[in-house]
């Protein structure tokens, strides 16, 4: 005798070998002996054999029609056998009957279960609608092989490209778009971006770069909606000043600007200006919803995506010819020692000037110029010429200034690399294709204009961190509590060392169009210009106040974002001058043994950083000719081979400089993380964040 049972939700047979009151022993094919409770023995049987009775019962149940099944089937509860008489005959076999239970077991949208072996028919509403779900799904099914089979063969369904950044960096999991690329990678062996590439979803690596920025950091879009631009307060009186500032000539948002007043007369005062949106702008106002949003400007090569609308810049950027509101520290100092005497802030209209351009005064306003008078540039503006002796004395404070910051920092500040300024010719401010020219050129980290305006910044940002602190008012701080290797700048609402810069506090105050923690600073600021001691009670952010801690964290994560983008679009546009002035070779300075990825090398003469490989790795610092590799500018990757060494490996002078910044450097290609997983067996259910190949960290 043998018997068909259930156990674990799963139907089996075998020879009964003994049976007992509420159970049985039975023998599997496979000589396995399993006890069964006697409930769960639904048939018993003498042939066919256990095994060929469920071989033929499946092979008879995926041939009954099961609608017509629920049109026999009883209204009430019923059994298998049941469903078997009135489907077969009644004098059904037990093939039959054993496939009538499998049937209906397999089809929980037509049957229910009501017990072991017993079913009943479900309502026929429930029914249409399970069949019209099935039905969807068969077909999203086929909709998803089709397109899956479309990317195999080379081209990119639509609503795939239409999704694609969202199906890479944050997708549905149980979306078909995202199922047919895991399908069609899986089918094709390739990975999700290759595939992707192959199939022209990316339409070129600059539009990749851009819109996945995008996508992960303004997904409405960079527009600005229509917002009333608020004027300035009329009542602020004008500083009996002529103010400058001292700017790139791409720089439109000019929030800072500098005056002198006293030369010759043993006591001057430095006018550190700062334009002031923040006597207009009200905190929680829409506008001031904008710019949290987006906390700060971004930057790129030849473009760039402004905190503040253009109208709002427009009116509180330091522009010439005007007497526009600030946010002034006079700073009062003996002419002779250099010495700083005393501080005051003022809320006032500061007429500037001129906006001077440092990219086309560095070569006039040198060291050397600025110490000897007797020196003459051909096509010296005169409004340069006008403030020779301004500019002199502040270049002799900066150095004082920036000395005194040293001895304080325990080692002086190093600028062994230049800075590297990016043009592209075209397109005029518009947004870049990826195709236009790109020029290159360098400027001396630390010139002296450079100089002027960072220790002016220092100073303010110092001077006023501390008024804050003093007045009981919190603001938003720099901090770096040592220069022990691993110890970061960190952001917080108390008033602590900055040791990196050697200043007793630090709280960024001096670009309040282009960074939101400067706006929120200079709003604390004039609270204690307008008030003095009560200037806590005014302030709009009091102390432990939950918003700071949540500015901070937003803003820190946004600027980290968007200097990464600009870090990321400065080494596509350094790949694409390779591209364009055929630069197959490059000389460069080893920074460090990079383990099994060869070594790691800065280019002498551009913004470079990249792995290459050697016959033996060379030491830390030594100088090299290096061999270019392809360039993949989706994963802004490139490698090298060293050709020869250029220094004498006896001679440690002509080594290439490497400093801790550079050890530090991680601006090489790393990882894209994607989060397309084909080796997910349930694609809703993983988890996500699989690796594809490299890309440029995101890091700056």
């Amino acid at each position: 005798m043998h018997a068909l049972f259930e156990e674990a939700g799963k139907f089996q047979a075998g020879r009964i070998l003994s049976e007992a009151e509420s159970s049985a022993q039975i023998e599997l094919d496979s000589g396995k002996r399993v006890k069964v409770k006697g409930a769960n023995i639904l048939m018993k049987f003498d042939k066919p054999a256990p095994a060929e009775l469920l071989a033929k019962g499946r092979e008879l149940a995926a041939t009954i029609d099961l609608d017509l099944a629920w049109e026999f089937a009883p209204e009430g509860e019923f059994g298998f056998a049941d469903l078997a008489s009135d489907y077969f005959s009644e004098s059904s076999s037990v093939t039959e009957q054993a496939a009538a239970l499998l049937a209906l077991h397999e089809a929980p949208h037509y049957f229910r279960r009501a017990g072991k072996g017993r079913f009943k028919k479900a309502p026929a509403e429930i029914l249409q609608q399970a069949l019209a779900g099935i039905e969807k799904k068969r077909l999203i099914q086929e909709q998803i092989t089709v397109w899956a089979q479309e990317l195999g063969g080379g081209a990119c369904p639509q609503p795939i490209r239409d999704q694609l950044y969202k199906i890479l960096f944050k997708p549905d999991k149980n979306a078909p778009e995202y199922k047919a690329v895991v399908e069609a990678s899986r089918a094709t062996h390739k990975a999700p971006l290759d595939l992707l590439q192959a199939a022209g979803a990316i339409d070129s690596a600059y539009e990749f770069h851009w819109k996945r920025f995008l996508f992960e950091n303004f997904p409405k879009g960079t527009s600005f909606p229509q917002i009333n631009a608020p004027q300035p307060p009329q009542d602020l009186p004008l500083a009996p000043v002529q103010a400058y500032s001292i700017d790139d000539s791409q720089t439109t948002e000019i929030d800072d600007a500098l005056s002198v007043q006293g030369l010759g007369t043993g006591t001057v005062t430095l006018g550190v200006h700062i334009a002031a949106p923040g006597l207009a702008i009200v905190p929680g106002s829409p506008l001031d919803q904008l710019g949290r949003s987006r906390l700060s400007t971004v930057y790129m090569p030849g473009y760039k995506i402004t905190m503040l609308p253009d109208e709002v810049v427009k009116i509180y950027t330091l522009d010439e010819g005007r007497a526009n509101p600030a946010v002034s520290l006079y700073v009062t100092i003996n002419e002779e020692t250099l010495e700083i005497t005393g501080t005051e802030t003022k809320l006032e209209r500061v007429p500037v000037a001129v906006n001077l351009r440092h990219d086309k005064l560095d070569h006039i306003v040198t060291e050397e110029w600025l110490n000897d008078a007797s020196i003459t540039v051909d096509g010296t503006p005169q409004e340069l010429l006008d403030r020779r002796s301004e500019m002199s004395f502040l270049f002799r404070l900066a150095q004082k200034l920036k000395a005194g910051r040293e001895v304080v920092r325990g080692k002086p500040e190093t600028f062994n690399r230049p800075d590297y300024n990016f043009r592209l010719e075209g397109n005029n401010g518009a947004e870049p294709t990826g195709n236009e020219t790109v020029s290159i050129t360098t400027r001396k980290r630390g010139a002296p204009l450079d100089l002027i305006v960072a220790e002016a910044a220092i100073v303010a940002n110092s001077t006023w961190g501390q008024l804050l602190a003093d007045h009981g008012v919190p603001g938003i701080y720099r901090s770096q509590y040592s220069l022990a290797p691993g110890v970061k700048v960190r952001m917080g609402t108390k008033a602590q060392p900055h040791a990196g810069i050697g200043v007793k506090c630090y709280a960024w105050s001096t670009s309040p169009l282009r960074r939101y923690v400067d706006l929120v600073n200079q709003w604390q600021i004039i609270a204690c210009a307008r008030h003095g001691k009560t200037a806590a009670l005014a302030a709009p952010f009091k102390p432990k106040d939950a918003d700071l801690f949540s500015i901070i964290s937003s803003f820190d994560a946004a600027y980290g974002a968007y200097n990464g983008y600009q870090a990321g679009m400065e080494r596509f546009w350094t790949l694409k001058y390779l591209e364009q002035n055929g630069i197959t070779e490059i000389e460069a300075t080893v920074i460090k043994d990079n383990g099994g990825a060869g070594m790691l090398v800065r280019a002498d003469a551009l913004p470079l950083v990249i792995s290459v490989f050697g016959a033996q790795n060379l030491p830390r610092g030594a100088r090299a000719l290096i061999k270019l590799g392809d360039i993949d500018e989706i994963t802004l990757d490139i490698h090298g081979t060293v050709l020869q060494r250029l220094d004498d490996p006896e001679d440690a002078s002509d080594d290439g400089e490497v400093s801790e910044e550079d050890e530090d450097d991680d601006s090489v290609a790393g990882p894209i993380a994607i989060a397309v997983d084909v080796n997910e067996t349930d694609a809703a259910d993983a988890p996500q964040g699989a690796q594809a190949k490299p890309q440029s960290s995101d890091n700056s």
